[in-house]
């Protein structure tokens, strides 16, 4: 590991060997880095999973723009919207098609004596421009009553259950005291306010949800002609339907504003990003202390160096030097353990957790920055100390 250092730093590396010197303290030190690390790991996982759990049932239905309720922050809250300003949206120009979006919460009882929320998406299978691509061979099969497509991801559900499920072969179950026949599946998987998920036609939808009525959907979803900018066509919705009652915007926009009302807003969102600056700081605060101990022992001999005319950036890159190798050193033990408690997690919860690449080297770097400015905190004694006054 010296020569190592040696080749990076071109010099003597004193900082290594300070470290090395004491293998408790060193152990102590990368034990709470990785701590730091793991904390930090967690929160964004969580957090993470909000924002996929939050975006992913977007992605089950199409549209450019959607109708949504003026009290309505996500897909599920607020109040429904009249089917009348389907028609009139169908009146602005540039506007080619518009459908109704359904969207309810429904408690199912599993075969295994669990319970699991599922939310219900209601689309008319006959609406092809809001159809997905994915969904499209397998949509019109929903107009056959009380056809379903049910999430494979559904937290709870063996992961076998709905092998080799299709129309001949459908996966039967009950929902609201009616038999209901899923004939395909989506993956969607488990959020924080469902365990999964369920996509069926208009009518499945209100004979699941009699209180329900086709004259109140949660959304209007709209298209627009080809070659029309969406934001244009928004602006003219916002001009012919009232905006006391509903707001208007692209789908892209909607969906933006439901993940910060979730990540901002509510409690949930919230805490786990407290729990990333938590992390942070932690981290922050051991590096500092290990640091600042560092440099306290060695005082004198940074002291000897001061007289002999060494500039304060030589002893600021030696403790750099130390605080980079303990964030690189810390964070190694830390992704790996926190791998293992993402793949636990993920399994226990059925939460969307990954520790993809980009997240690893966001939290790399932000270890480094933590600690480098702990080291620069540290070495601020040492500017201020005379050598005359250590002798």
């Amino acid at each position: 590991m010296t020569r190592l250092m040696t080749l990076l730093t071109g010099r003597l590396p004193i900082g290594w060997l300070q470290l090395a010197h004491s293998r408790t303290r060193l152990i102590a030190a990368l034990a709470g880095v990785a701590f730091a690390n793991i904390l930090v790991f967690v929160q964004l996982g969580i957090l993470g999973s909000l924002n996929d759990s939050t975006t992913a049932p977007y992605t089950l239905f199409g549209g450019d723009i959607m109708i949504s309720s003026v009290d309505a922050n996500t897909l599920l809250d607020g109040s429904n919207v009249s089917r009348v300003r389907l028609f009139q949206a169908l009146a602005v120009t540039g506007v080619s098609d518009a459908t109704a979006l359904y969207i309810e919460n429904v408690e199912w009882s599993r075969p295994d004596g669990g319970t699991s929320t599922l939310q219900t998406v209601g689309l008319d299978p006959k609406a092809a421009g809001f159809v997905p691509p994915h969904l499209s061979d397998t949509m019109l099969q929903l107009l056959l009553p009380n056809t379903i497509l049910l999430d494979s991801g559904t937290r709870g559900l063996p992961t076998a259950a709905l092998d080799g499920v299709t129309s001949a072969t459908p996966y039967r179950l009950e929902l609201s005291g009616q038999a209901v026949s899923a004939i395909g599946t989506v993956r969607i998987g488990g959020g924080f306010t469902a365990d999964g998920s369920i996509y069926a036609s208009d009518q499945t939808f209100l004979n699941l949800f009699p209180n329900r009525s086709s004259a109140a959907p949660n959304h209007i979803l709209v298209n627009v002609e080809d070659g029309v900018d969406p934001a244009v066509v928004v602006e003219r919705l916002q001009e012919a339907l009232p905006g006391d009652v509903v707001k208007i915007g692209t789908k892209a926009d909607v969906a933006a504003a439901d993940l910060a009302y979730q990540t901002t807003e509510r409690p949930t969102g919230i805490i786990f990003g407290f729990g990333v600056i938590i992390g942070v700081i932690v981290g922050i605060v051991i590096v500092y202390q290990v640091l600042s101990t560092d440099v306290a022992d060695h005082l004198r001999e940074y002291a000897t160096f001061k007289a002999m005319g060494y500039a304060q950036r030589f002893f600021l890159g030696i403790v750099l030097e130390e605080a980079v190798i303990l964030a690189v050193l810390g964070f190694i033990p830390g992704a790996l353990i926190s791998w293992g408690i993402y793949t636990g997690m993920s399994v226990a919860t059925g939460l969307p957790l990954e520790l993809g690449p980009d997240r690893a080297l966001l939290v790399l770097v932000g270890t480094i920055l933590a600690c480098v400015v702990s080291g620069v905190i540290a070495t601020r004694r040492l500017a201020a100390a005379d050598p005359a006054d250590l002798f």
